[in-house]
């Protein structure tokens, strides 16, 4: 940048700029305010330093550039001076000779007013190419009353989305970028990206329109004689006539990019010409409807009985001439007939009915209005009919083709009709689009938009009213004047001449299309250099002064899809798609914003109410439906495509949307909504809290453990992922920071949905503890705990890990939450494995709730375990009956719409009594639990017999079988009815003694036990379970006397010893899978 060149700077962040520096407690405060007081006192035009920066003076201290500033890449759309200041990105500048660590914050104050800068551009864009070449159309058709009601909607839609748009541009600064800006810093990248490109697409499709507009006046109406292909027959015509507006429009199309891409300030200096075009033609307009009241035109109209005729073949409205005292007949007769002679053959119709001549505008006194007000729809290829002509009717074969009758070239109804007509309102954005050159952005965007749609509402309607008063009503049907020889039928009424409209309705719809050409490039760069949509990022790059010549380049191709459509009609349903969604978003930014009543929302404009918000999307979706449903439904599914792949890909800006804000609100009032309390049975589900280990680089020890998280998802629970950092806060934050980072990268690897909480304890135990107790928020705590297994606790310089495990299962077990132990963790697939086959074995040997039923469920959900099979192995005793126990777990299982092999394997009650006196659950604390679920009387009862009675089937078992008869703990061992009534009245019987011996027991004695237990398991399972994909396992809960916990350590390593991958569960009692839907 050349020392001295001027840089544009927003309007307002200078004033923020001082503002900041004036109150920011940095050193040199004081000096910088009466440094930079008098140089905001020379002018608003004047150039000033906002910050500048000199190492040489106190009062300036030096700091990097914004743009090097740690962290600044990441800050959105704005870059921040050491001070505090945040200005738009690009909005800092240097001078030459500076580094990089000096820079210049410039800013050149805007010049343009409302009425230069809003409203005459909002007048240019809004009026256009539907005025002068449909207009008059869709009041033929619709009649006055329903056309009314057509403009009073669109014009109602548009009015209300500009109270939302000046809501939105006038809480805070809004730079060039216009709605695309407003709506994806309102509602977020996804949205904003979505609607944006919506808009984008809008627009290219506008400049489509315009361009055939331009060629449709410039064939039809100015020099018909220079369409390159020529129809043979009358039938060909139209077919002829899109042929050369594809041709036409395709040459047009290409100079105009040129235009743009040569010389876009020619394009910006003829704005004001292609604007005096407009106004004069509109004048040009009210004047001929005023010269009708006292001297209407002589404009013939012929009809044949009620049927008009094209004048393009015949002068003289009669079927004979008299001339001389010689009659003959005239150019119509031959056109009818077979032959000039009067006894010749003529068509039927011809025959029967008379040949008239009307005035196709009879001026606003004559009362046509009254016959205008009613609609006259159509099917394609009708006849243009006058209402109360008398008409002889004649067979349907005497529609002969080839006659010179005036058809209607599409069929017509009210929805289509609005389609059409609802882009002649759009170009309400045209002010904030050059919000950064304005003045006083904030003032000039509400009154200049608001005062241009109120004067474009009052053109559109009073034309309507004028039009229906003026002219005939089968001239208004005649869409392309062929009645009135080729000409313009809205220049027939305009004075003093009719090309006044012919010309300046071709140049205003020529300087609309290079509007259009130049707006949606710049609209493309804007989109691509945000970066939330990645494969567009080579559309942010142009030439050397900015120019967006990809862009353009693809802009010139989609319009060019555009003019191959090659009818005006047809095109403008497709741009009123993109319009009407990118409104909708305006007024749905603007009620969430009002809704959310966030601090920062603060708009300048008063005058907006949420309601009026609503209305106006609610009105922008109906209008959408109304033109088209299918066009609407393909226009959804694009942005619906577009803001998931931004959701999926690029939406990494931080913007402090209102979505995002909505995001709050919403996770507030469902956090206030979930209870504290345990949840119903039909809501419960595992809630994880996935405890890492780190190493001495704060990364994950065992990655794998996410990845049995990820596959465990079905559940739709909450998941956090929590670890522990030894040290204090203050020495460790940095650490900590880190160790955040590589978790979430680690859980975007893995793809696992869930929060990360990172805890900094003076010891790993209490750090383990705090956040089993405090993880989570609200109704929204964790239920369950998945660690990994300390594969090394043998290790003489590892007893800490060891000690913290077992301190961490009686920490799950005193809070009431179920313990998932991954044994063998880093031999867990990985989530782009598959397993072809295998089984996932279930040994349930205590009944401790339904998760050993649930966990092998949700992981069969996963596309890693999905072909393998569900096997169920339950333990018998000798004395119970084994196959009514495999009957009654086959027939539990259908009812729990779980499918699994299921087999019973006998073991002798001593090899199997010290594990399942480990680990029981008593039927009052079962009975505790149902209440605190607040269930009702009759759901408790039917919960409880179903779980006890039918499916869990509990039964005691004695120490021994001889010495304790009983133990206080009913042991729940899986199934058996019969066996459940007999220990109903074993556990009558006193049972104090067996209790005392039981504990009695010496230490070497109840380890021995202990390790023949794990020892006979451990065989039962690997004889069935070796080959095994996964195993899960109860796991038995440590000893309450701290000595043994070594002990125990040992015996769940023998009774896991041999397997692959083991998955030990402890449940708290509180996970019941119910039956009921």
């Amino acid at each position: 940048m050349e020392a001295g060149e001027r840089v544009g700077f927003p309007d307002g962040c200078l004033p923020a700029c001082l503002s900041l520096l004036r109150v920011h407690p940095a050193r040199g405060t004081s000096h910088m305010a009466e440094v930079l007081g008098p140089l905001c006192a020379q002018g608003p035009a004047s150039l000033i330093a906002c910050v500048q920066t000199d190492t040489g003076r106190e009062d300036f201290p030096a700091q990097p550039h914004p743009g090097h500033l740690p962290g600044a890449e990441g800050r959105g759309d704005t870059a921040c001076s050491p001070w505090g200041v945040c200005c738009p990105r690009g909005a800092w500048g240097g001078a030459a000779g500076r580094g990089p660590q000096e820079p210049l914050c410039l800013f050149q104050s805007p010049r343009m007013g409302t009425f230069i800068g809003v409203y005459l551009p909002c007048l240019q864009n809004i009026l256009g190419v539907i005025l002068f070449l449909r207009l008059t159309w869709i009041v033929g058709v619709a009649g006055v009353l329903e056309s009314f009601l057509i403009v009073s909607m669109c014009c109602t839609c548009t009015m209300l989305t500009a109270i939302s748009m000046s809501a939105i541009a006038t809480n805070g600064v809004v730079p060039a970028g216009g709605s695309y800006y407003m709506i994806s810093r309102s509602l977020g990248p996804e949205f904003g990206g979505a609607v944006g490109l919506c808009f984008y697409l809008g627009t290219t499709f506008a400049g489509a329109m315009y361009i055939l507009g331009t060629i449709e006046i410039f064939l039809t109406y100015i020099s018909p004689s220079a369409a390159i292909i020529q129809a043979e027959t009358a039938e060909g015509e139209a077919a002829a006539m899109l042929h050369n507006m594809r041709v036409y429009g395709t040459c047009t199309l290409v100079l105009m990019a040129m235009v743009v891409f040569v010389g876009v300030k020619y394009v910006n200096k003829l704005a004001l010409v292609f604007l005096a075009c407009v106004v004069l033609s509109i004048l040009a307009i009210y004047a001929g409807v005023v010269k009708t009241a006292f001297d209407p035109p002589d404009i013939p109209v012929c009809l044949l009985g009620n049927r008009t005729l094209s004048r393009r073949g015949f002068d003289i409205c009669a079927k004979f001439h008299t001339a001389n005292n010689s009659t003959t007949p005239t150019a119509l007769w031959g056109l009818f007939c077979n032959s000039s002679m009067p006894s010749a053959t003529c068509d039927e119709y011809f025959a029967q009915n008379n040949v008239t001549e009307i005035q196709g505008i009879p001026g606003v006194a004559s009362g046509v209005l009254l016959d205008n007000l009613w609609s006259a729809y159509t099917d394609k290829g009708a006849f243009v009919e006058r209402k109360g002509t008398p008409s002889v009717p004649v067979p349907e074969e005497s529609r002969a083709s080839g006659l010179p009758y005036v058809l209607t070239d599409i069929m017509t109804y009210f929805t289509m009709l609005v389609g059409i007509y609802f882009p002649s309102v759009t170009g309400i954005m045209a002010g904030s689009n050059r919000s950064g050159d304005l003045r006083d952005a904030q003032k000039s965007i509400p009154t200049g938009t608001i005062l241009a749609i109120v004067t474009t509402s009052f053109i559109y309607l009073s034309c309507i009213v004028l039009f229906g008063a003026c002219i005939e009503g089968v001239i208004l049907r005649d869409k392309f004047g062929e009645a009135l020889q080729g000409k313009l039928v809205i220049g027939m009424l305009a004075w003093p001449s009719p090309w006044v409209i012919v010309i300046g309705s071709f140049f205003s719809t020529c300087g609309a299309g290079l509007q259009s050409l130049t707006g949606a490039p710049r609209l493309l760069q804007a989109i691509a250099r945000d970066g939330i949509i990645p494969f567009l990022q080579v559309f942010g790059h142009g030439k050397a002064n900015g120019e967006p010549t990809w862009a353009l380049l693809l802009t010139a191709l989609i319009c060019e899809t555009g003019i191959l459509i090659a009818s005006l009609d047809s095109v403008a349903p497709i741009l009123s798609m993109f319009f009407l969604m990118c409104y909708m978003f305006v007024n749905l930014a603007c009620a969430v914003q009002t809704l959310l009543r966030t601090p920062n929302w603060r708009p300048r404009f008063r005058y907006y109410h949420w309601a009026l918000s609503f209305l106006g999307m609610s009105l922008c979706l109906a209008l959408m439906f109304i033109c088209s449903w299918y066009y609407a439904l393909v226009a959804m599914l694009i942005a619906g495509c577009i803001y998931k792949y931004i959701e999926y890909r690029g939406a990494e800006k931080e913007w402090g949307d209102g979505i995002r804000g909505l995001s709050l609100n919403a996770a507030r009032y469902a956090l206030l909504r979930v209870e504290h309390g345990p949840p119903h049975t039909k809501n419960w589900r595992p809630q994880v809290l996935v405890m890492l280990n780190l190493d001495e680089e704060q990364r994950v020890k065992h990655p794998r453990l996410l990845s049995l998280t990820t596959q465990l998802k079905a559940g739709k629970g909450l998941t956090i992922v929590g670890a522990v950092l030894e040290g204090t806060y203050l020495d460790k934050h940095v650490e900590a920071q880190r160790a955040e980072e590589n978790i979430r990268s680690l859980m975007g690897v893995e793809k696992t949905k869930g929060f990360c909480q990172l805890v900094v304890s003076s010891n790993l135990r209490d750090g383990m503890s705090h956040l089993i107790q405090s993880a989570g928020l609200g109704g929204m705590k964790h239920n369950t705990v998945l660690m990994a297994w300390p594969e090394s606790w043998k290790q003489e310089d590892n007893t800490f890990s060891w000690k913290n495990f077992v301190e961490t299962v009686r920490d799950t077990t005193a809070a009431q939450q179920a313990l998932l132990v991954a044994k063998n963790v880093d031999l867990f697939p990985q989530n782009q494995e598959r397993f072809g086959d295998g089984d996932i074995d279930v040994w349930w040997v205590v009944h401790d709730g339904g998760l050993l039923m649930l966990l092998p469920f949700l992981l069969r959900q996963h596309k890693v375990w999905r072909k393998c099979r569900m096997r169920i192995f339950t333990v018998a005793q000798v004395d119970d009956n084994s196959i009514q126990m495999k009957k009654d777990l086959q027939v539990f299982l259908y009812h729990l719409r779980i499918s699994a092999e299921v087999e019973v394997v006998e073991m002798v009650e001593n090899d199997i009594s010290a594990f399942t006196y480990e680990k029981t659950l008593m039927m009052e604390q079962r009975s505790q639990m149902l209440k605190q679920m607040q269930l009702s009387k009759t759901e408790r009862e039917r919960e409880a017999q179903l779980i006890h009675d039918r499916n869990t089937a509990s039964h005691s078992v004695v120490a021994t079988r001889t010495q304790a008869p009983s133990t206080p703990d009913k042991v729940q061992m899986t199934w058996t009815k019969e066996k459940l009534i007999a220990e109903k009245y074993k556990n009558k019987e006193p049972g104090v003694s067996g209790f005392k011996d039981l504990f009695s027991l010496k230490p070497n004695q109840s380890n021995v036990r202990r390790m023949h237990t794990a020892v006979k398991l451990n065989g039962v399972v690997l004889s069935r379970s070796r080959g095994a994909q996964l195993v899960l396992l109860n796991m038995p809960g440590p000893p309450r006397n701290r000595q043994g916990d070594e002990n125990y350590m040992e015996f769940l390593e023998v009774l896991t010893e041999g397997l692959n991958r083991v998955l030990l569960v402890r449940g708290s009692g509180r996970e019941v899978v119910t039956i009921y839907s």
